[in-house]
């Protein structure tokens, strides 16, 4: 064989010919391999390179076949063999392959819109596609099959298959999967410190079994096009914080922290910080992936202090507002100066583990208040939108009396912003001997007994209704056990510290002022604001269920109530609400009154 014009030998008397290499076209970019000589003249081999061997006589018609093949097998943008789902794409253009492929996705369109079958932890269920985002994505699809790896060969007599590229919604995903897996979950045990007095105590971290969003969305996308059922395995995780970590704050910080108390030093005196305090106020909170933080939480550290802080703070005291002449009038509030709560906060948990140098530095800021006069008068508490009255009997004299008018007293004037939810025990606090309150009759275990702040519920039962009849938001309220005449049926609340509470929400955007007032046999709640309804009234349905009370003989003694006895029932009660001259709102609410035994004190008479 000749090459470049060298001369056969002559013993070989074929004609000569000259030929030329033709290289098919190949990525450049191909290394060049150096190891060993080419057979045809000793130069760099480029093994992935087809060669071809053309006479010369021959070499236009074949160069010229060659070309047209080549053209052919690069045309378009996907290489040609390529398909996904079975349809060709190859030799298209991307926007051409779009449309291809997108009509075979029409053409499946039943099949991809069957519920997946899918299992969790042993739970089977069936999930709809589209609700969690299932879908091919076409131009991410389109791209990924135009960049397929083709062999110049393989375009011209090769194929090969492109994987769709498929999305899916994880959040909507995890969602459906935790409906399908229930209360099955093994939840992480996450880390904990709190404190029993100023010991600290620890809750040692430990592993959950719980699904991952990411590895569901992966075996989910996988399974989807396939058709088949589908098994989500749920992942093992571990709290952030490891048992290790965990006994190294309870030794580093928990403990030492109580160890001794704390100067406050400020430009007005210093207060003394005790270890009682410290533990009410470090707090140790986990995030959601188990990391244990620790910080100093002001507010209780406040409350702990109790009067302690006065000494050196003066607190700020928000607008007010009165009924005066029958008009509410506005009265404006005042600055206070108090420590720096973002400061104290960091500079207290920077010593809480020193055994020495136990001091910080509190700096005192002028604090305005979060009502100003302004705010106030703005807020359109022009009127007075509802009233409500209860009437109670013993007069001022009475201890049930007094209380009431100290709680009264507590809630007087009070203003609820728009869209906030007022708590009556969040106002008020505990209600006990300290803060004023006596013994009185309360309901305790089905019967009455002497207990602090009695009368307490007749004065939730009254301002429940003034903001029922506002047509205010209820949000928590429980009714008594046993019905009381003094009250209407169903519309009326109880209330006992710390357990059950009344909550309602400002739901207008207008302010809202709770004003209270009392005589010697009555208490009145008034809702003022700026009317939004015609009317609220109460429908109700006929009682059913009477049953009748039985007697019970106590042993006599102080602590003995007698009663008559009430019949207990259930019934409806319907809060109509009209605006503009139709009913707007009908709200239902229902209560089982149990009946009240009645009570006698002394042994049974033959």
């Amino acid at each position: 064989m000749t090459l470049y014009g060298e001369k056969s030998p002559p013993a070989d008397d074929r004609p000569t010919v000259q030929v030329t290499a033709v290289t098919w076209p190949d990525d450049e970019s191909e290394p060049v391999t150096r190891a060993a000589p080419d057979e045809l003249g000793g130069g760099p081999r480029r093994p992935r390179r087809v060669r071809m061997l053309l006479a010369a006589g021959i070499t236009g018609g074949v160069l010229a076949a060659v070309a047209g093949a080549g053209a052919w097998a690069y045309a378009g943008d996907v290489p040609r063999g390529t398909s996904v789902l079975g349809t060709e794409l190859g030799g298209r253009s991307r926007a051409d392959a779009d449309r291809e492929l997108r009509a075979e996705l029409d053409r499946r369109a039943a099949t991809l819109a069957t519920p997946l079958k899918v299992t969790v932890d042993g739970r089977t269920a069936e999930i709809n596609p589209a609700e969690v985002g299932l879908a091919v994505d076409v131009p991410a699809t389109v791209a990924a099959a135009a960049e397929a790896d083709a062999h110049p060969v393989s375009r011209l007599v090769g194929s090969r298959t492109v994987e769709p590229v498929v999305t899916v919604d994880e959040g909507r995903l995890d969602n459906a999967l935790r409906k399908v897996l229930g209360d099955k979950t093994q939840g992480m045990t996450m880390p904990a410190i709190t404190y029993q007095g100023t010991t600290p105590k620890a809750v040692q971290p430990k592993p959950g079994l719980a699904l991952n969003p990411q590895r569901s969305a992966e075996v989910v996308r996988a399974g989807w096009l396939a058709g088949a059922p589908v098994t989500v395995p749920l992942v093992e995780t571990h709290p952030a914080t490891t048992p290790e970590e965990l006994d190294r704050m309870v030794s580093e910080l928990a403990k030492p922290a109580v160890a001794a108390p704390v100067t406050l030093r400020t430009t007005k005196g210093q207060v003394t910080i005790p270890p009682a305090a410290i533990a009410k106020s470090l707090r140790f909170s986990a995030d959601k992936a188990g990391k244990l933080t620790p910080s100093v939480d002001v507010k209780r550290l406040r409350a702990a202090l109790g009067a302690k802080l006065a000494t050196i703070e003066v607190a700020p005291k928000d607008a007010s507002m009165t009924i005066s002449g029958g008009r509410p009038t506005a009265k404006e509030g005042r600055s206070g100066q108090q420590l720096d709560t973002a400061a104290l906060s960091r500079d207290l948990l920077a010593v809480l583990p020193k055994p020495d140098g136990r001091e910080v530095t509190g700096e005192l800021k002028p604090t305005p208040p979060q009502l100003t006069g302004e705010k106030l008068a703005g807020l359109g508490i022009k009127e007075r939108v509802s009233t409500f009255t209860t009437r109670f009997t013993g007069g001022m004299a009475s201890s049930r009396s007094q209380n009431i008018a100290t709680i009264a007293r507590k809630v007087d004037g009070t203003v609820v912003l728009p869209g906030k939810t007022f708590s009556l025990n969040g106002h008020t606090g505990e209600r006990g001997y300290a803060q004023g309150y006596r013994d009185a009759p309360v309901i305790l275990d089905g019967k009455l007994v002497p207990g602090v702040g009695g009368g307490t519920s007749q004065f939730t039962t009254t301002l429940f209704n003034a903001t029922y009849y506002a047509g205010l938001e209820d949000v928590e309220h429980k009714p008594h056990s046993y019905w009381f005449d003094r009250y209407p049926a169903v519309i009326e609340s109880t209330i006992f510290w710390p357990s059950l509470d009344f909550k309602f929400r400002n739901n207008t955007e207008y302010g809202v002022l709770i004003d209270t007032s009392y005589t010697s046999s009555t208490i009145t709640v008034s809702i003022w604001s700026t009317k939004i309804y015609d009317s609220v009234k109460t429908e109700y349905g006929p009682r059913r269920n009477i049953t009748t009370p039985k007697q019970i003989h106590l042993t006599p003694g102080p602590s003995c109530i007698e009663t008559n006895g009430i019949n207990g029932f259930t019934q409806d009660a319907f809060r109509v609400i009209k605006k503009g001259g139709v009913v707007v709102k009908r709200e239902k609410f229902t209560w089982r009154y149990d009946a009240e035994p009645r009570y006698v004190c002394g042994p049974k008479t033959s």
